[in-house]
């Protein structure tokens, strides 16, 4: 159901006249966690309502990766094949390249599965091409513009939310509520939620430059000069990302939009003739690293997933794959106790089991990755010098499957 008919249905008046509907799950974010996991259960026949603040999901820089595990789940639903006739593009090989020397990072074409890349793809196409294939069911709805300000909460128990949009105040009453709604998650925060963070040594300015027919493929970090580019091909354009100290984006900015560009052709010669597109610091996005988890994931009623539960490094763009594992692992565990009537603490505390030693695996390995290579380059400028176990057949492998499928495969159950 869309936003249209949402406004157009006959609602009941509660005595403050706020709207009032009655949902079995209300999803609170529109992201990948979130429409992935509202499919899930309205496939299942489970009443389901997915509220999203925006009015559309076209947001610039948000995680176009989707991974060898997510086209399994995506094969698993039925949607591989639809997801790839979308304009994309694929990365077969993660490399790094200093002055000195090249060593691949992660190699995708070894890897045992129908899917051996990551496939680069705009956000908003896949968030749109789930929510339409969830729209088929008449027990799902989506609301965009729906700004939740308010948890409902009884005897202790979150029973659903309070939104403001569509012209006033609206009330979703449920059996369970689902916080997805990423980093900076309103309902983490009105929840009373405090996460254990990590203290990651870099930022990332986020922008995009032309791409040649005869330029490289695939993705590669570069480092030279104590700064580290990142460089995923993206069709015609190159998404880059340029990593900096913790706490320095100020300094950058002070310094002006050409001392970037010069900095950028120093550590990527072969784009010292289209720097100068970079104009201003309109078409630059800034990323504050962070990398945190929840020690407890939910409370009666309540349940949290994706950056709203632990938020990611973007190293190796897993945030986007390990959010939607979140959401079918939830899937998988809840839809029984859905249909039964009653979603209990016990069925939130399994969803926090399966996915907790995934994400602190992850995690520290990402730590690895930050305190081995990018800290050294951009706190010291010293040279890059390869972690040894890259260098070792029995683990060369290792980084590879780990961003590719995680600790251990999510599947969709049947």
């Amino acid at each position: 159901m869309d936003t249209t008919s949402f406004q157009n249905q006959e609602l009941n008046q509660t005595p403050t006249g706020h709207d009032v509907q009655q949902t079995d799950c209300c999803i609170v974010g529109g992201g990948p966690a979130g429409a992935v996991l509202a499919l899930m259960l309205a496939r299942q026949g489970i009443s389901v309502m997915l509220l999203e603040a925006h009015k559309d999901f076209d947001r610039d820089f948000r995680g176009d990766t989707v991974h060898p595990s997510i086209m399994e789940i995506m094969e698993e639903l039925g949607l591989a094949d639809r997801l790839l006739q979308l304009p994309h593009s694929k990365l077969h090989t993660l490399s790094i390249q200093t002055d000195q020397d090249a060593v691949t990072l992660a190699d995708f074409s070894h890897l045992k599965t129908k899917y051996p890349y990551i496939m680069m793809l705009p956000q908003v196409h896949f968030l749109e091409l789930i929510t339409e294939e969830a729209k088929r069911y008449p027990n799902f709805q989506l609301v965009m513009g729906a700004n939740v300000q308010e948890l409902i909460e009884e005897d202790g128990i979150i029973k659903g939310v309070r939104y403001r949009g569509h012209g006033g105040w609206h009330e979703v009453r449920a059996q369970l509520t689902v916080a997805a709604d990423g980093r900076h998650s309103r309902i983490r925060q009105l929840a009373g939620f405090e996460a254990v963070g990590t203290s990651p040594p870099m930022d990332v300015i986020w922008f995009r430059l032309p791409r040649k027919p005869e330029d490289h493929e695939g993705g590669i970090g570069r480092i030279g000069s104590g700064h580290i580019v990142v460089m995923l091909e993206r069709s015609d354009q190159w998404q880059m990302a340029y990593v900096i100290p913790k706490g320095g984006y100020q300094k950058i900015r002070a310094a002006g939009i050409e001392a970037l560009r010069q900095s950028i052709a120093e550590v990527v010669p072969e784009l010292s003739d289209r720097v100068e597109q970079l104009k201003d610091w309109s078409q630059v996005a800034f990323l504050s690293v962070e990398s945190s988890r929840l020690p407890r994931w939910y409370r009666p009623g309540l349940l949290l997933i994706g950056d709203a539960a632990h938020v990611m490094s973007p190293v190796g763009g897993v945030g986007i794959n390990y959010a939607i594992q979140d959401a079918v692992v939830a899937a998988n565990v809840l839809s029984r106790p859905f249909k039964a009537g009653k979603v209990q603490l016990r069925d939130l505390a399994k969803v926090q089991r399966q996915r907790e030693w995934p994400i602190r695996i992850i995690q520290a390995f990402q730590s690895f990755i930050q305190q081995q290579i990018f800290a050294p380059v951009l706190n010291s400028g010293q040279s890059f010098k390869p972690p040894a176990f890259l260098r070792l057949p029995i683990l060369r492998d290792l980084p590879a499957r780990l961003v590719a499928f995680g600790v251990w495969p999510v599947h969709v159950k049947t």
